[in-house]
């Protein structure tokens, strides 16, 4: 605890020394709308998402959505799905029997394009999600245009890998695979006026073929793409974000007592000298593929679920949220199968509402280089709790976490920081001083706003 002065004046040269170092790394090009980068998106699995399953069923609940200050709602893939191999009674999403439809499970193309007017009425943004690294068996093109696909040894179609058995990879050194690709993408852009694209597993796709996409689509409208994938190159004249899987394993491997909490602290440096300066890192402590086939959230973290939701807002970044997180459901709903969200009393509407707040009303708080400088702060106890500060030249915001099931006082010195603060969830008035001590309970977590 004494050479904390020390450590922390080391930590500072560190910080920004490498703000210079940093500029060799990789650069985008891209131009994200800037409405990005205080964005809060929300994950809708329309088959689950009422008892309904469908459009209607999403529809009526868009002011709820916007009232709990949602930004950007994602709907998992809205096309038909393949009958030929389907797995389960009705099938996986992603596996697109005609990109140019919709799933007459869900409604017709005039529901959804109501919704979507609905949602910009609101002041939401709408992406949907992309499949284009594989179809299903029955997509038209495996009829019109066979040579759009990978074939095996044999001549056959090709699976994307042996567990996918319900689709079938498109082959992208095909160019005209690719333009038609780009112009269906267009299409719900022209026709549905939808803000953009989650695309499923990017980095299965050529890189080159996403950057000729996103200039292709930013020339009707400027467009928000999201990766589902981590690689920075990405960034660089394609995407807009990618998901940040990395700390999302790292939250839950330190929930399970199997790393310490120094793993944050070493995840943020190497993002830091490996990302674009503008580039959006989607936090998460849970999404579809992870609630179907890895457990809840609350499986997951156990008691640091809350704490590990905090830490997504804080850290530099755009949180998401799944559909179900703010009743506190706890339920792993079924991939193949009609199983609605079972949504009880809202319990966690006001923890999120508050969240979305603070996210966007803290200008330190926005993501990549429209946000404040973010800094992991030494204290006593780095095993165990984790202190973030954001900050601009007026504004500070400080988040401090117990990732351990003990109760502990952490003592933290920082001149930087010194000054009188407020505890955004209870209110409660603070004093940073040259050297301060905080007592956390188990789990506990507190973010202090200037």
């Amino acid at each position: 605890m004494k050479n904390l002065n020390n450590r922390l004046f080391i930590v500072f040269i560190i910080f920004f020394w490498t703000q210079c170092v940093y500029s060799q790394k990789l650069q985008s090009k891209i131009s994200s709308p800037e409405w990005a980068y205080t964005a809060v998106i929300y994950e809708i699995n329309i088959r689950q998402f009422s008892k309904e399953g469908n459009f209607a069923g999403v529809e009526k609940d868009l002011p709820r959505l916007k009232d709990l200050g949602v930004d950007i709602l994602w709907f998992m893939p809205i096309h038909p799905i393949g009958e030929k191999n389907r797995k389960g009674q009705l099938g996986s999403y992603y596996a697109v029997k005609d990109y140019y439809d919709v799933n007459p499970e869900f409604g017709t193309k005039e529901e959804f394009k109501r919704i979507i007017d609905s949602a910009h009425a609101l002041g939401m943004k709408v992406i949907i999600d992309w499949v284009a690294n594989h179809t299903a068996w029955d997509n038209s093109w495996t009829i019109t245009n066979p040579d759009f696909y990978v074939k095996d040894s044999t001549g056959n179609f090709a699976l994307p890998n042996k567990d996918w058995t319900d689709v079938i990879k498109l082959d992208y050194s095909n160019l005209a695979l690719r333009d038609s690709m780009i112009n269906v993408m267009k299409y719900w852009i022209k026709e549905f006026n939808i803000d953009g694209f989650r695309c499923d597993v990017a980095a299965e796709v050529p890189t080159d073929f996403w950057e000729k996409a996103r200039a292709s689509l930013d020339s009707i409208k400027s467009v928000f793409m999201l990766a589902e994938a981590h690689e920075p190159e990405l960034h660089i004249a394609a995407f807009d974000a990618t998901y940040s899987w990395n700390f999302h394993f790292d939250l839950h491997q330190i929930a399970q007592g199997k790393e310490k909490a120094t793993k944050l602290k070493k995840e943020w440096d190497w993002e830091k000298k490996t990302y674009p300066e503008n580039a959006i890192r989607m936090r998460f402590t849970t999404n579809h593929d992870e609630n179907s086939w890895n457990g809840t959230e609350f499986e997951k973290y156990g008691a640091m679920h809350k704490a590990a939701a905090v830490f997504c807002y804080i850290i530099n970044g755009m949180p998401l949220i799944y559909n179900g997180q703010e009743s506190a459901s706890n339920k792993r709903l079924k991939f193949f199968e009609r199983d609605p969200i079972i949504w009880g009393k809202y319990q966690y509407a006001e923890f999120y509402k508050s969240l979305n707040n603070l996210k966007k009303s803290r200008k330190s708080l926005a993501a990549a280089n429209r946000g404040g400088k973010t800094l992991f702060i030494p204290h006593s106890n780095e095993d165990e709790a984790v202190v973030i500060a954001r900050y601009t030249d007026d504004e500070k915001t400080i988040g401090v976490f117990n990732f351990s099931n003990n109760k502990i006082t952490i003592e933290i010195n920082s001149e930087f920081f010194a000054g009188a603060y407020k505890e955004y969830f209870t209110g409660r008035n603070f004093i940073f001083a040259k050297k301060a001590f905080i007592t956390l309970q188990p789990y506990e977590y507190r973010v202090y706003i200037k």
